[in-house]
């Protein structure tokens, strides 16, 4: 068995990945796909076979292993700049030195022309792999000297089988099976009892737009922010004791204020998800298609609001949903966006009525 049988499907990844190790790398890999499919994992497997030692590449204690991952929204230009010195140490065990870039498509531009100067012409010991869940925010001069490795969701078996190792099992396993969307890290968060409730009250948020007369844009705008600020609160904790000792209070202060920014752009992003699938659903459900729903555990109120008149409102109203994700990679104010997408939701859901 060698490293990549275990993972879960990516078929092309690991066929890739398997002629790397036997033919030689190249210089740089550009691992790209949806969040939660197994691209950190894989990403770390190929270092530790590269490094010919995958136990102190999975701790990431290997000398001659180099971890960049975004601490917030951004990878910026600071962070790569070390990078680049370090890219220029030789090896001090391995033949060669492998660098993983973690989240690379939240680099912003000053950090992407400066990684591109090195991938141009890197040194010959130097492997940059480079993790990113959307290809299409990268610079086309960053994607063209990387050998693409992709990625899919995962399929509904897949899913069941990682459900069915934390002892999931009957109806709940089918129903968090189809919301999890191939999506390995929203199975594991849907075990979690806080999720289950947040969760909870976005699909009440999603309905009150077209079900309850008094609808509130803003006040449903800051049920979403206050969602992301208590997440960003917890991360802000984490990154305080986390620290490395010989850090100043400005550089802790500065991490920690990142690592809240990142965790509260991942909660929006995670309840627009949300949002998007269940108007996606009253779609399905109009059209007569209830087998195939993501959120197949609330089949009856599916089957209660998503009566064929309301069907085109609803199409409308997840594209909506997903024209703000997309907005997000751009850093829009979070406030105004989301009170300016519930007004709009409203609009076209409000009048939609059976």
């Amino acid at each position: 068995m060698d490293a990549f049988e275990t993972f879960p499907e990516q078929d092309e990844a690991k066929r890739l990945l398997r002629a790397a190790l036997a033919e030689g790398p190249a210089h740089a890999y550009l691992f790209h796909g949806p969040r939660g499919v197994g691209k950190r994992k894989a990403a770390l497997t190929f270092a530790g076979e590269l490094l010919r030692d995958p136990k102190r590449v999975a701790r990431n204690v290997h000398p001659d292993l180099y971890v960049l991952e975004p601490l917030g929204d951004q990878i910026r230009i600071d962070p790569i700049r070390d990078l680049r010195r370090d890219l220029h140490m030789r090896p001090f065990e391995a033949e060669r030195r492998v660098y993983l870039v973690l989240g690379a498509h939240l680099m912003n531009e000053d950090a992407a022309d400066a990684l591109l100067k090195d991938l141009e012409e890197p040194p010959p010991y130097a492997v940059l792999v480079l993790v990113a869940d959307e290809l299409g925010l990268l610079p086309p001069t960053i994607r063209s000297r990387c050998q693409l490795v992709p990625f899919r969701r995962l399929s509904q078996r897949a899913i069941k089988a990682f459900l069915s190792s934390r002892g999931v099992e009957g109806e709940p396993l089918d129903a968090l099976a189809r919301v999890a969307a191939g999506r390995l890290d929203r199975a594991e968060r849907l075990l979690d009892g806080e999720a289950g409730e947040r969760r909870t009250g976005l699909i009440e948020l999603a309905r009150s737009v077209y079900l309850d007369p008094g609808f509130d844009p803003g006040q449903a705008s800051r049920r979403v922010t206050e969602l992301a600020q208590e997440r960003a609160a917890k991360a802000r904790a984490a990154a305080e004791e986390e620290g490395p000792p010989e850090e100043t209070p400005r550089e802790a202060e500065q991490r920690a204020r990142r690592a809240g920014r990142g965790a509260e752009r991942e909660e929006i992003l995670e309840a627009l998800d949300l949002l998007s699938g269940w108007y996606r659903d009253l779609m399905v459900v109009g059209a007569g298609a209830q087998g195939a729903v993501l959120n197949s555990d609330r089949l009856a109120e599916l089957s209660a609001d998503g009566v064929p008149e309301r069907a085109p409102a609803a199409e409308r109203a997840a594209e909506a949903v997903r024209d703000v994700w997309r907005s997000f990679e751009f850093n829009v104010q979070p406030g105004l966006a989301l009170e300016a997408l519930f007004v709009r939701l409203r609009r076209e859901l409000g009048g939609a009525r059976p």
